[in-house]
């Protein structure tokens, strides 16, 4: 596990991270306290991938095309 404030994470990072943070619950060696702080750890890894999917959708823009298909510029991204 890292040192790093989760705040200050890449989503690669942060992704990378939980991932092993999963690992390790999932392989149920681990003794209580500790599996209580790597649960808080992974809640707040998966939150920060979270913010940053959102973040990176906001920036998607779709692009717009005419009738005959050429491109006319481009409009917000819709998730719905």
């Amino acid at each position: 596990m890292s040192d790093t404030p989760v705040k200050k994470m890449s989503f690669e990072e942060a992704m990378a991270e939980l991932e092993q943070v999963v690992g390790k619950l999932e392989h149920g060696d681990v003794p209580l306290e500790q599996s209580i702080s790597l649960y808080e750890r992974g809640e707040a890894l998966k939150k920060r991938c979270e913010e940053q999917l959102a973040a990176a959708e906001e920036k998607v823009a779709a692009i717009t095309t005419d009738a005959q298909g050429a491109p006319t510029g481009t409009k917000p991204f819709d998730a719905q």
